[in-house]
């Protein structure tokens, strides 16, 4: 056979075997992209998941005993419509006491990203410092402790070390931890908190005033777009934009101290 024949044979035989390893890599390739994006995926269901078990009603932390001085809004008359109810928790969220949890979630989600746990205990302070009534204080600190007790179902180093310091724990720097804790991202765990407080707010308005359950769905509804905003203003904001004007709020929650009838204890 001639020598250019078989040097053409030769040549289109390596051809052939360098398409065929290209062709392998590209679907290996491919094969590992989707692996990975699999995996992202069950993770970041795994994440939803336990938000939504950890922030549900049903959780043992003993929200529904809590109306955040919504009770004394409701005998005075502050609020009594579903309208009224959503201004009330949007002020809430936008300018008062639900701001300053997601700014202290923020900040607590870092530091435990971090695995500063020095951060965590001063922010885990400041948080309880901030408690401006005796019922308040009772809230944050016995719905935190709770909450970590019960998520220690789901164990992480860094719960585990800040309950060994310390059972009690201002609520959001307790669920910004334990979410952190468990590879969940800041944005969905601080949009789910706050979810979770204007929900809480509407359930005790709902058997307060009393309002239908439409009339609850609709207050949070529009109460949607103010979670979202805050959720994503509280992400960039640090401890110097801590602050807030929900006095009615504040004035609430002390003259519920003393209200002759109450059925929750804020």
């Amino acid at each position: 056979m001639p020598a250019m024949v078989i040097q053409g044979m030769i040549i289109q035989d390596m051809t052939i075997r360098a398409t065929i390893a290209t062709i392998m890599t590209e679907q290996l390739q491919r094969l590992e992209t989707s692996l990975v994006s699999e995996t992202d995926e069950a993770s970041g269901a795994a994440g939803l998941v336990r938000l939504m078990t950890w922030l549900s009603p049903s959780f043992p932390v003993g929200a529904y005993s809590y109306s955040h001085g919504l009770e004394w809004a409701v005998e005075s008359g502050a609020v009594k419509t579903e309208i009224q109810l959503t201004d009330w928790v949007g002020c809430l969220l936008n300018h008062a006491s639900g701001w300053s949890d997601a700014v202290l979630f923020a900040q607590a989600w870092r530091a435990a990203d971090a695995g500063d746990m020095e951060r965590i205990v001063e922010i885990a302070a400041l948080a309880e410092a901030l408690s401006p009534s005796r019922e308040r204080h009772l809230e944050t600190m016995a719905q935190g402790a709770a909450f970590l007790k019960a998520s220690a179902a789901w164990p992480d180093a860094l719960s585990v070390a800040l309950a060994e310091r310390s059972e009690w724990l201002a609520y959001p720097v307790a669920v910004a931890v334990k979410a952190a804790g468990h590879d969940i991202g800041m944005n969905d765990a601080l949009a789910a908190y706050l979810h979770a407080f204007a929900a809480n707010l509407v359930s005790a308005a709902v058997r307060l005033v009393p309002l239908g359950q439409s009339d609850g769905l609709t207050a949070l509804a529009a109460l949607e777009p103010v979670i979202l905003a805050v959720a994503a203003r509280a992400g960039q904001a640090g401890l110097d934009d801590l602050g807030g004007s929900g006095f009615a709020s504040d004035i609430a929650s002390m003259k519920h101290e003393t209200q002759y009838t109450r059925l929750f204890r804020s």
